[in-house]
């Protein structure tokens, strides 16, 4: 079995660590309780967190049992790590909603079947807390002057908001989590993003205060493109991981539109495909690089939506686009098509509409608008007037030209946003 401090650190997912040597040689003989917290601050995860989901899923693939722990108790006081601002305070039923929708997603990286992955929420030992007897017990563990010195705090401090109180408390509830996963399920390994390198090392400190045993700490360095932009951030907003938010087709078209320079990486980061395959795409360009492209975009959808949705999506893209061949040679190890394959369309966003409905015609930005793809009607005049709106094909010559029953083709008309964003009108008669 690899020793998965080594398959994290040579994928690239370690920022920093503590105990480097002491924590490699701890996970090559034992196995190992390990967690990160999820912030349950929506209903679902993006591609943001797939860092430390993907983190967790090595963990438990190397015979090691990771703990996703939903922050129900913390995600009410609201974590002021890399925030210049308060975080909006959430009620209990809304924590709880989230984190319901996080556990569905999270089960698509990790087996939860028979304690192989557990998932808690913190509310269960946090919410009932005793003040006074927290801050004897715990609390006085705490310096203040060590504490203001972290670059969550710093940050805040700083800012013209300030630190309110209750986020003041976050490190010393984060620490408290690792100290009762300690005790309850032998946990001794925290990891997080890097802002979260001060809470972790709380922990640590705390659970050698207290229970004179030695615990660890990774974190992940912040994932950005190429270009420098935040991952998983586009001119749409969030890539959700939730196909409700962002259909699987839209997320397979994110990860085939990955920079040149990123697919090396994100194969990498956020496929299981081994190494060595990975290493000879860093030579590869035009065609053949293309073909790793669509090979990265199937094996992470797969892994989000399933190996079905992958499949429809890749189809759909080849029924826009032309279907890529993909050689056989070619990061064997995905279980991408080999041959080309007639492109179905049927992952494409699709809105239905009768005949009726378009008999009398509807202005084409509106058209734009009410399918989404125009955020209003100005942004739909907008686009299609710099030339950016297309009906099967033909571009729009003006912003207002009725689309109407003469433009259907095969019982559906096929809308284009720029170069790259599809939508598909099946007419029902």
């Amino acid at each position: 079995m690899d020793n998965v401090i080594e398959v994290l650190q040579q994928r690239g997912f370690i920022e920093q660590m503590t105990h480097d040597q002491e924590l490699k040689d701890f996970a090559g003989k034992e196995k190992i309780t390990c967690y990160i917290g999820f912030d349950p601050t929506a209903a679902s995860l993006h591609v943001g967190s797939l860092v430390p989901i993907m983190a967790l899923a090595h963990m438990q693939r190397c015979g090691h049992r990771p703990i996703a722990l939903v922050g129900g108790g913390t995600g009410l006081v609201g974590d002021p790590s890399g925030k210049t601002e308060m975080r909006k305070m959430l009620t209990p039923e809304q924590v709880e909603k989230n984190a319901s929708g996080i556990q569905a997603q999270l089960a698509h990286f990790l087996d939860f079947d028979s304690g192989k992955a557990l998932l808690l929420n913190n509310a269960d030992w946090l919410v009932g807390l005793e003040y006074i007897s927290f801050l004897r017990d715990i609390g006085r563990h705490f310096s203040v002057n060590r504490m203001i010195k972290a670059e969550s705090y710093r940050m805040r401090l700083e800012s013209e908001e300030g630190l309110s109180f209750i986020e003041f408390n976050y490190m010393i509830l984060q620490a408290y989590d690792f100290l009762q996963l300690f005790d309850s399920h032998q946990c001794r390994l925290q990891m997080g993003g890097k802002d979260q390198w001060g809470n972790i090392v709380a922990g640590i400190d705390l659970i050698r205060r207290m229970r004179q045993q030695q615990a660890y700490g990774i974190t992940f360095p912040l994932i950005t493109t190429s270009s420098g932009i935040k991952m998983g951030k586009t001119h749409k907003g969030a890539v959700w991981l939730d196909k409700e938010k962002t259909s699987p087709y839209d997320y397979y078209q994110f990860w085939i539109n990955a920079d040149d320079q990123d697919v090396a990486r994100f194969l990498a980061l956020f496929t299981f495909l081994p190494l060595d395959e990975i290493e000879k795409v860093k030579s590869l360009e035009g065609a053949e690089l293309n073909a790793a492209k669509a090979v990265l975009a199937f094996e992470t959808t797969s892994l989000a939506h399933g190996f079905d949705e992958a499949l429809k999506a890749f189809k759909a893209a080849g029924a826009m686009f032309g279907q890529r061949v993909i050689p056989k040679g070619l990061l064997p190890s995905s279980k991408i098509p080999r041959q080309s394959a007639e492109g179905q369309a049927d992952g494409v966003p699709c809105t239905r509409m009768t005949i009726g409905q378009l008999k009398e015609g509807i202005p084409a930005f509106k058209l734009f608008q009410m399918v989404g793809l125009a955020a209003s009607g100005g942004a739909a005049r907008r686009l299609i007037s710099q030339g950016g709106g297309y009906v099967n094909g033909r571009r729009l010559e003006s912003f207002d030209e009725l689309i109407n029953d003469n433009d259907i083709e095969e019982m559906a008309i096929i809308l284009r946003a720029g170069k790259k964003r599809y939508h598909k009108i099946l007419i029902e008669s």
